[in-house]
């Protein structure tokens, strides 16, 4: 079994690097992609309340009869729910679906400023962590001022952000405020929905070690130092997906990559998604 290399959070645990994300797989389905996911190797599971596939995350963990140890989960407690006594009820909500008694990881889905709540909600979010029912807690989407901000006036540095991160949007700045204070930098869209795999340098670097453009960019993010949750319902790409610790990187690869950098989300923006 690929063994996949751990990031230590700031507050001592140690989370996978290269995990399994479920963003838009249909919760009937998703019990038959963690398992797949879970057969292959993986054991570190992204899932959040508005995918509306906890259950089906929650279906594939019971099914696979790994020690609950074993696994490191992560949900997210949605933009409606924030606020102090919301998000407490929205994450007992989130629990009974997975089946479990404690996640790894709690995030604030997105800081969604105009309503002004999230640091409230974070406050939530650390009685959760003081109870134990969460082994660490963190936000996503969140920029550089919403993290100041929330340190300013919280007791808990987040253990994780969360963001859009891939080849064509590296945001360097936010990295590295991240290093700066400890929090661990995770990239969803990590292969910009496909849109970076057709790029003259993936593809060379690819061809050059006999391994898939997706694969390359995925030990991209994992030479940067990010946490990286790829997606999909095929099994055989499932496993492709794990498979990139055969190669590396050379420091002129990662020099052409670093040059695809063009400042262009593919998601929303967090300083206007409300």
């Amino acid at each position: 079994m690929t063994s996949v290399p751990h990031i230590t959070l700031n507050n001592g645990l140690r989370m996978p690097q290269l995990g399994f994300g479920v963003f838009q797989v249909p919760d009937e389905e998703t019990a038959t992609a963690v398992g797949h996911a879970l057969e292959a190797g993986y054991r570190s599971i992204d899932t959040a309340a508005v995918y509306g596939n906890e259950r089906g995350v929650g279906r594939a963990i019971a099914d696979s009869g790994l020690p609950r140890e074993e696994l490191f989960v992560t949900t997210k407690l949605w933009n409606a729910d924030q606020g102090y006594d919301q998000a407490l009820a929205a994450f007992d909500a989130s629990l009974d679906k997975l089946g479990l008694d404690q996640v790894d990881l709690y995030l604030i889905h997105w800081p969604t400023p105009a309503r002004d709540l999230y640091v409230e909600t974070y406050k939530a979010l650390e009685k959760i962590l003081a109870d134990g029912r969460a082994r660490a807690i963190g936000v996503s989407n969140f920029q550089v001022p919403h993290l100041r901000r929330l340190m300013e006036h919280t007791g808990t540095v987040p253990a994780v952000n969360q963001v859009e991160l891939h080849p064509g949007f590296q945001q360097a700045e936010l990295r590295a405020f991240h290093a700066e204070h400890g929090i661990a930098t995770e990239a969803w869209s990590p292969l910009a929905q496909g849109a970076v795999l057709e790029d003259e340098a993936v593809t060379r670097i690819a061809q050059a070690n006999g391994v898939t453009p997706a694969q390359v960019v995925l030990r991209w993010h994992l030479r940067t130092g990010n946490i990286v949750i790829p997606k999909s319902v095929t099994p055989a790409r499932i496993r492709q997906n794990l498979d990139v610790f055969g190669f590396d990187l050379t420091d002129a690869d990662l020099a052409a990559l670093a040059d695809l950098d063009r400042g262009l989300r593919t998601g929303p923006d967090p300083d206007t998604l409300n």
